[in-house]
């Protein structure tokens, strides 16, 4: 009786650990997720790249409109003058083709 216990026990302890991963199929579950991880960091990257760009974007824009009001005051204030308008040119006049 004693022996039967001893290979059952024998046996439970090695099927308990066949019932696991092997070792090929931890690397590429290990490979998988470093991919995922690495993907996923990619991405956060781009997403942090597009918010920095639309940043700038508005900065930019801002810039731009603080410049024109800083204009616009100079030149109520006298302080220069404004820029003269420029006259559209005439459109050139169009040769008739000679008929044969």
């Amino acid at each position: 009786m004693k022996k039967l216990a001893l290979i059952l026990v024998i046996g439970a302890v090695a099927f308990m650990s066949s019932c696991g991963p092997s070792a090929k199929e931890k690397a590429e579950k290990k490979l998988a997720d470093s991919i995922r991880v690495a993907d996923s960091i990619a991405m956060v990257q781009a997403q942090q790249q597009r918010i920095a760009d639309s940043i700038a974007k508005v900065q930019a824009i801002q810039k731009k409109v603080t410049d024109s009001i800083a204009h616009q005051d100079s030149i109520k204030k006298h302080l220069i003058k404004p820029a003269k308008a420029v006259k559209a040119a005439k459109p050139a006049p169009i040769k008739k083709a000679h008929k044969k």
